[in-house]
């Protein structure tokens, strides 16, 4: 059996970026006097192809998924949905990302469920690639893009599922 390494990486909307230097988080459960370099893993990259302020609510199936979830909220013949407002589908069709690849090693994992890995050192990514067709490229990663016109309520159903979920700039979503 071929042993599949560890993919991480980075997305932006900004083009050209040589050298990832560590940031303090901004959260407050994290030490802000550590600085980091964020990526995350191939599993949880379809959750950030969209516009960075893109309100969000995503969830993809894991091996401890219920059944009952998978048949209420997952599109026959997928395993990741990404659901954004309607208003925001036109600026997805013109978003062009960047997605960086860095070499693993450098990295540590900080959280399972959304594939958050991070670094205490300065990357240099190992591989630029540009994502000018979010839709083509969300439906190349098996994920299904949905739209709604309110987050709100699927956002408070899908926190009581058995996906991994992660839902994302809600201050920017209607009625926030």
């Amino acid at each position: 059996m071929k042993h599949h390494q560890r993919r991480l990486f980075h997305v932006s909307e900004e083009p050209g970026i040589s050298a990832f230097v560590p940031r303090s988080p901004a959260r407050a459960d994290m030490n802000s006097e550590i600085g980091l370099v964020w990526a995350l893993c191939e599993r949880t990259l379809p959750n950030y192809l969209t516009p960075r302020d893109c309100p969000r609510v995503t969830y993809h199936a894991r091996a401890e998924t219920r059944e009952e979830d998978i048949a209420a909220y997952m599109p026959k013949g997928y395993r990741h949905v990404v659901i954004i407002e309607t208003g925001w589908l036109k600026r997805l069709e013109e978003t062009t990302l960047y997605v960086y690849e860095f070499e693993p090693g450098g990295f540590y994992l900080q959280d399972e469920a959304a594939g958050y890995y991070v670094s205490e050192s300065t990357q240099a990514p190992i591989k630029i690639t540009v994502v000018s067709d979010l839709k083509a490229e969300l439906a190349r990663r098996n994920t299904a893009l949905q739209t709604r016109d309110s987050l709100w309520g699927i956002s408070e159903e899908i926190k009581k599922t058995s996906f991994y979920w992660s839902i994302c700039r809600m201050g920017n979503a209607k009625g926030a």
